[in-house]
């Protein structure tokens, strides 16, 4: 079929076949179909969405048009993580080698930050020698070795994805729901996992804003990966205010090392542990090594204790290279004092991770590069009572002035009233 019927079709809003599906996929993935007749049709799908066929026959379509990993061989079960991304979000750097330190075999793929959303792949190029460029080969052997592995993306992982999504980002159609679906999903099934737990952010750090938007994805996600046969489950949290204390990406692989290491944490990173434990224990009952949710968590509590997960850590970046805990650290430090008293109504994500990214610890397009070292503390949640003069926050820079400018704004993203505010929820939904 000639690819100019293919866009006639879903521009009157027709179905497609899983043939149409993957000749779209094969072109997108090989440069055979131009890029004008690839944004044709992802604006016709934009118009008239894919049906709940469709995107399963997408997602197929995407993961077979490059090379998929075969963990044929590793000890079962094969979990996978996946966020949908956050102000904050370290959670991959503790839930990783927890999982593995409870016998999961975990092999993930992550990618790197763009905008406000940070990027573990990001936040391990903190570490010395921390190699985030693995082959197929060279994962499933580390793998198979200490049950635990993760790489950048591969260019060779559902390549049409990376086409679509490339074009998606300058063609207005990112929003689209199924595309969004299709898109983290083809990733989780040519990554070989069996069983995929996904952490839907929604708030004023996530791409879901809204309840209502984040509860569509969960739901797309959830009934695709069955589609698939994959055993998908989710948790929907709170983005609202940034996940744990540490925003940028060193101080959050300090962050991530302190709750493993079971060092002193304020309210902020236990609020952090918390959503790892949760996460955890909904990973060890959907695989199946736990029969119960409360065995589940008590026995990722167990393995974070007990020291376990942090053993694991260890192997974990000595076999992918890390030569030392040294982590880069700004010269500057400014405290931010709250300027009245009273009680913490919101600490506004969106405005903190816009702040780390004018310090240079994240990207506004792709090919900038980012200063490792900067970032910001916070030192309250919504919720919390404060004094006038009590230390909000601290922004680590490296300049004065920029400290300063980072300063006045998350004055502006910590909202203090004389009232009583109650505290956001960690756990929206858990299905």
């Amino acid at each position: 079929m000639d690819f100019q019927e293919i866009i006639a079709a879903k521009r009157d809003g027709r179905e497609h076949s899983l043939s149409d599906l993957e000749i779209l996929c094969k072109g997108a993935a090989d440069g055979s179909i131009p890029d004008y007749q690839l944004a044709a049709w992802l604006m016709a799908a934009y118009l008239h969405p894919l049906n709940a066929t469709e995107t399963a026959d997408l997602t197929r379509a995407m993961a077979e048009s490059g090379e998929r990993l075969d963990l044929t061989g590793l000890p079962k079960p094969w979990v996978d993580k996946h966020s949908t991304g956050g102000v904050g979000d370290k959670t991959s750097l503790v839930l990783l080698p927890l999982l593995a330190a409870c016998g999961l075999t975990v092999v993930k793929m992550s990618g790197r930050g763009l905008g406000i959303t940070g990027g573990t792949v990001d936040k391990l190029s903190s570490v010395p020698g921390f190699r985030t460029d693995l082959s197929p080969e060279e994962m499933k052997a580390q793998a198979a070795k200490i049950g635990l592995a993760l790489t950048g993306q591969t260019p060779n992982l559902a390549p049409a994805d990376k086409t679509l999504y490339a074009l998606r980002d300058v063609t207005a159609t990112v929003g689209s729901m199924p595309l969004i679906v299709s898109s983290i999903l083809s990733k989780k099934v040519a990554g070989g996992a069996e069983t995929i737990v996904l952490d839907v952010k929604c708030g004023s750090g996530a791409f879901m804003k809204v309840r209502e938007e984040a509860t569509k994805l969960a739901d797309g996600l959830r009934s695709t990966g069955k589609a698939l046969g994959l055993n998908v489950r989710l948790a929907m949290t709170d983005m609202d205010q940034p996940l744990g204390s540490a925003v940028g990406n060193a101080l959050e692989v300090q962050e991530a090392l302190d709750v493993l290491q079971g060092k002193p944490l304020n309210s902020c990173a236990e609020r952090f542990r918390e959503l790892c434990l949760s996460l955890a224990a909904l990973t060890l009952e959907a695989s199946g090594l736990c029969g119960t949710h409360e065995l589940a968590r008590a026995k990722a509590e167990d393995a974070l204790a007990s020291g376990k997960a942090e053993s694991k850590r260890a192997e974990w970046f000595e076999a992918q290279g890390a030569t030392s805990l040294d982590l880069p650290k700004a010269p500057q430090r400014l405290v931010v004092k709250a300027e009245g008293s009273g009680f913490v109504h919101r600490v506004d994500a969106e405005i903190v991770g816009h702040t780390v990214i004018d310090l240079g610890g994240g990207r506004k397009q792709k090919t900038d590069t980012i200063d490792l070292s900067v970032g910001i503390e916070i030192l309250c949640l919504v919720g919390d009572q404060v004094e006038q003069g009590q230390n909000v926050a601290t922004v680590h820079a490296h300049e004065e002035a920029s400290a300063q400018q980072a300063a006045e704004r998350l004055l502006q993203a910590v909202v203090v009233k004389p009232e009583p505010a109650a505290p956001n929820d960690l756990i929206l939904d858990l299905r």
